[in-house]
């Protein structure tokens, strides 16, 4: 670009990189997804659909992104670790909210009719995006620990919300009410024989679900422990001979789980992830 008197206004940009050899976060999360949801008539607590789309956006994130090492999904938001050493758009905070953030929403919207073929989309999904840096592997760990153990939270919580309203008739602020302070309170909730809920420890919540005849043991893993995207080395066809035989590559793909990543097995089967 040609100097110009004009260009001193650069310099009320502001430096935004990011610290150097720390782990890059960048999650995202829905914005204004209960109002999406319920326009979109998701099933409740948890729409299949909905997920497997999230998940497939975020694949096209790795895709996209070879130095996203990890990425971790609920519901509606989405983290992905980007590795301690990378030097991707310079570690500009910006930069790397603003692609990851659009490509996840671009494939999101662009895939919708895949997930959603009878269900038209009415209103534009919107994501938010946030970068927070984790200086050492242990607490990279513990952060998403604390998402994998949110999730668990969430997932038992809005099981027994929507449990109340579809099988039990309570409006949502009924249920609310009566499942209030249900995650941190040392007393918790029991439901009792003339409908009712008394305080009792957070173990309980199985019970009340198991009282409906759900098993929240037997509930689908994805709905309990979220999404694990990890790279793995996979047999892809990547080009055919003339004579048509496919010629086989190993290459790293994005691979989905929906797995334990609080404990030490996991770190231990992918070592690779934190080197």
């Amino acid at each position: 670009m040609a100097n110009s008197r004009f260009e001193y206004v650069k310099k009320f940009e502001v430096d935004d990189s990011l610290l150097p050899a720390c782990w890059i976060v960048v999650r995202l999360d829905g914005k204004g997804f209960t109002k999406f949801s319920e326009q979109h008539h998701f099933e409740k607590p948890n729409d299949v659909r909905s997920l497997n789309l999230m998940n497939h956006a975020a694949k096209e994130v790795f895709k996209l992104f070879s130095d996203v090492k990890l990425a971790f999904g609920e519901s509606d938001e989405y983290s992905f670790v980007l590795h301690k050493g990378t030097t991707l758009y310079g570690r500009r905070s910006a930069k790397l909210i603003s692609v990851i953030v659009s490509a996840f929403t671009a494939s999101f919207v662009q895939c919708w009719s895949r997930f959603f073929p009878d269900l038209p989309l009415k209103s534009l999904p919107i994501f938010d995006g946030r970068t927070v840096c984790y200086p050492n592997d242990a607490v990279l760990r513990d952060y998403l620990s604390w998402r994998q153990a949110d999730t668990h939270i969430n997932n038992q919580y809005n099981t027994c919300f929507w449990t109340l309203i579809q099988q039990d008739g309570k409006t949502p602020s009924e249920a609310q009410q009566l499942l209030k302070d249900v995650c941190t309170a040392p007393a918790q909730l029991m439901l009792t024989a003339n409908g009712t809920l008394q305080g009792t420890t957070t173990g309980d919540k199985n019970e009340i679900l198991w009282q409906h005849g759900i098993n929240y043991q037997g509930l689908p893993e994805q709905f309990k422990k979220g999404t694990v995207i990890t790279r793995h080395k996979q047999a892809q066809v990547v080009k055919k001979k003339p004579d048509g035989t496919p010629v086989e590559r190993m290459v790293m793909t994005p691979v989905l789980s929906h797995i334990d990543i609080i404990a030490d097995a996991f770190w231990e089967a992918n070592s690779d992830i934190l080197q």
